[in-house]
């Protein structure tokens, strides 16, 4: 099985060769076309270098903190989602910021003969505007650096380098900057856009790929014409994206602090009040120091009060919690701190809520309201906000709970305080007072403290793993892919064109469509030759259309001649086909075996046989003998190309021919021919415009019927079966002539079956030469 598979395979690779290996010049001009094509598509293609770079997210969901001492400096750090954190990378609002940092607005070029090329890397200069949102876009401006004076000039202006200048486009400044690649020698400009159009087309540009699903690692890739300015845009995509999140971590900090200053601020005064009461109060009293049972009452309501403080404090943090959430103006707006509260949950349901309004915000002003997306963050946001309420709830009346018991034994240590003198209570109330201010002025501070700790550690909640790498050469476009489909195209346009031409022409190619129009059998092929002369048979001759000829007079018994049966009718569809020249040549193949052979030209309208054969003696011929003026021996004529053989030749033709060959004299003529000559060629008129061949069928023993290549139309073909039922030419066979080599060249492929080598005689030398193919697939 696989020796089969493999011979079809073989088969298939040689049918696809000879089919198309003789077109192999126009192959040739495709793929030149199409290499030149290709050559100038990557001439005027920008390369496109590709640039990377590896970001690592603290995520809340993947990985850990990085140790234990950041976490430690990191106190208001939160936790990501990668997912949200890949969306504010590949924020507009964020790249606006890379856009201006590094000054991306201003482009500047070189001309080049093919195509413009970034002066990124070599220009001379760099372009700066004070105000790049109100920078007046400009396509294309020459301009020239001066080394000499330190000046650029454009527009007919000079313009000073490293200052503030006015000019058409805005107020900008040109800054010298040194190349890291070769000097620019062609002519420059730059070009100014809008910072906007910029950063979205960035956006576009910039790739974000987690490096897996259970990693908070992010990969970054970004395409650009100069990789030096795509690693540039990713660092600083990277640093501002880290910076955003020491900003956030800084407004928060900074909240908090306001907050514990105002809070100490209070508390402070108070304790200087109650500092001041109890100087008062010994002073007017005398009483110095507390009794035991007044210092065992002061350290255990003291421990009391101080749980009750925290209480109080966490409460009021939670109703600040509470007002923000419940605040709908409060998007965009900095988290109020939760310090003192011990549930991180709520910490992380803040910082999803703050998420969540910032993006609903961003969207919000570039899309509309009915948006899904910002729909679906509305849809987030309120069940944000609804399961903070319930935390905070929940929260309280925990907090509730402890403030009442905490109050309950408050009263039983004031209870127990009426037992002790009046002024030494007195005095405990106020050192009570005092202990309790003292702790939460110390808490508060100690909170303060915490809060500068890690304002100053300024830690981000990201870490750069690999700063940006570009690619060694060019990732697009890519020359070998460019080159194959040119090839590829120009290969598949070519046998495109050679299916179409083979395929949709209306008349005969191949001898296999012959053979699936018609059951009539093909038992020969010729050649087509260019030569005038109509004779290729003859003795010494020995060339390949010679040889299929003698090929042809070999089959002539396939159709059932021999003997008695030696009439033979040549025909065909139409005027042109070759009739004449495969009777005249077969007439000569036959006689040079030794056989009396008599072509005889029944083509009244348009006789050329005769003059083929180059027939002498008499001038009278067969319609002389039809219309009663000769006889038949008077109208035999030797013919000088080859012994044995004669003519008839058609004499003068007549206005009816048709009638004239239906007189009672053609039977009589052909029993005169019969009984002196071995075989009788009867060149007819072709049967696609009159009837002679039908009526002369009755008379030959077998007719073949003649098709030329690349003139007989193919519906001739086809209507042969039918045509033969209606008005049968007998023994019929079909003899396939002219045909050529297929494509450009002499002698290859043909449109037959057969191959072969032929031979021709050079000055009595005898020279082996390939004359042609004919081999159909």
């Amino acid at each position: 099985m696989q020796v089969n598979q493999n011979m079809g395979e073989n088969n298939l690779m040689r049918q696809v060769w000879f089919k198309f290996a003789p077109y192999w010049p126009l192959f040739l001009l495709f793929l030149v076309m199409a290499g030149t094509g290709a050559w100038f598509y990557l001439k005027f293609q920008t390369p496109v270098y590709l640039s990377e770079a590896t970001l690592l997210i603290k995520d809340e969901k993947k990985g850990e903190d990085d140790s234990k001492i950041a976490e430690s400096l990191n106190l208001l750090s939160s936790k990501k989602i990668v997912e949200n954190e890949m969306e504010v990378l590949k924020s507009k609002e964020l790249m606006l910021k890379v856009v201006n940092k590094l000054h991306l607005y201003a482009r500047v070029f070189a001309e080049g003969r093919y195509r413009d090329i970034s002066a990124y890397s070599n220009s001379p200069v760099s372009i700066e505007a004070l105000k790049p949102d109100s920078l007046v876009p400009a396509g294309k401006v020459r301009f020239t650096f001066d080394n000499a004076d330190r000046k650029i000039v454009f527009g007919g202006n000079r313009y000073a380098l490293n200052e503030w200048v006015s000019t058409p486009y805005g107020t900008l400044r040109f800054t010298t900057q040194s190349s890291t690649g070769a000097a620019m020698k062609n002519p420059l400009y730059f070009s100014l856009s809008r910072t906007g159009t910029i950063a979205s087309n960035l956006v576009l540009s910039l790739k974000l790929t987690p490096a897996s699903k259970e990693s908070s690692v992010i990969n970054l890739s970004m395409t650009d014409e100069d990789p030096n300015r795509s690693e540039n845009i990713l660092n600083e995509l990277m640093a501002e994206y880290s910076q955003i999140s020491i900003n956030e971590k800084n407004k928060l900090a900074a909240s908090t602090i306001a907050w514990l200053d105002e809070r100490l601020g209070i508390v402070g005064h108070e304790l200087d009040s109650i500092e001041k009461r109890m100087q008062q109060y010994r002073s007017s009293t005398n009483s110095i120091n507390i009794s035991s049972q007044g210092s065992l009452y002061l350290e255990n309501v003291s421990t009391n009060d101080r749980q009750l403080n925290e209480v109080n404090t966490q409460i009021s943090v939670l109703d600040q919690v509470e007002k923000y959430v419940k605040d709908k103006e409060n998007s965009g707006n900095v988290t109020p701190s939760i310090s003192g509260i011990n549930d991180p949950m709520l910490g992380q349901m803040l910082g999803k809520l703050y998420d969540n309004q910032m993006q609903y915000e961003k969207l919000r002003r570039t899309t509309p309201e009915n948006n899904p997306i910002a729909l679906s963050l509305k849809d987030q946001i309120d069940k944000a906000k609804s399961g903070i309420l319930d935390n905070i709830n929940s929260q309280r009346q925990g907090l509730e709970t402890s403030k009442t018991n905490l109050t309950t034994v408050n009263n039983k240590y004031s209870s127990a305080l009426q037992s002790i003198p009046q002024k030494e209570r007195d005095l405990v109330e106020i050192s009570r007072q005092e202990a309790i201010k003292n702790q939460t002025y110390n808490n508060l501070l100690q909170k303060k403290d915490e809060t500068q700790l890690s304002l100053i550690s300024s830690i981000g909640n990201s870490k750069i793993i690999d700063k940006a790498h570009s690619s060694s050469g060019p990732v697009s476009p890519k020359t070998a892919i460019i080159y194959a489909a040119a090839i590829i195209l120009a290969l598949g346009f070519a046998a495109g064109l050679v299916w179409l031409y083979e395929n949709f022409k209306n008349t005969i190619l191949y001898r296999q469509e012959i053979e699936n129009y018609t059951s009539i059998p093909v038992i020969g092929e010729v050649m087509y030759q260019k030569s005038k002369d109509p004779l290729v048979i003859g003795s010494g001759k020995r060339t390949f259309i010679a040889e299929q000829f003698r090929n042809l007079r070999t089959a002539l018994p396939f159709i059932g001649l021999s003997g008695e049966r030696k009439r033979i009718q040549v025909t065909s569809s139409i005027s042109g086909e070759g009739k004449s020249f495969i009777a005249a040549n077969l007439a000569i193949g036959l006689a040079m075996t030794g056989k009396r052979v008599v072509a005889v030209e029944f083509d009244l309208s348009n006789p050329t046989l005769a003059d083929k054969l180059q027939a002498t003696g008499t001038v009278k011929g067969l319609t002389d003998y039809l219309t009663g003026q000769a006889e038949p021996k008077e109208i035999i004529q030797e013919a000088t190309v080859q012994e044995n053989l004669y003519v008839v030749s058609s004499g003068w033709l007549p206005e009816n021919p048709s009638e004239l060959i239906l007189s009672e004299k053609v039977p009589e003529l052909m029993k005169y021919l019969s009984d002196n000559f071995d075989y009788i060629i009867i060149d007819t008129a072709p049967v696609g415009l009159m009837s002679d061949a039908y009526v002369l069928s009755v008379y030959c023993d077998a007719t073949l019927y003649v098709v030329r290549h690349k003139f007989t139309r193919k519906a001739s073909v086809q209507r042969l079966d039918s045509n033969n039922k209606i008005n049968e030419l007998k023994n019929m066979a079909i003899v396939f002539n002219g045909v050529q080599s297929r494509g450009f060249g002499k002698n290859g492929y043909g449109y037959g079956y057969g191959y072969g080598y032929g031979y021709v005689y050079n000055q009595g030398k005898k020279k082996r030469k390939l004359l042609g193919k004919t081999g159909m697939l």
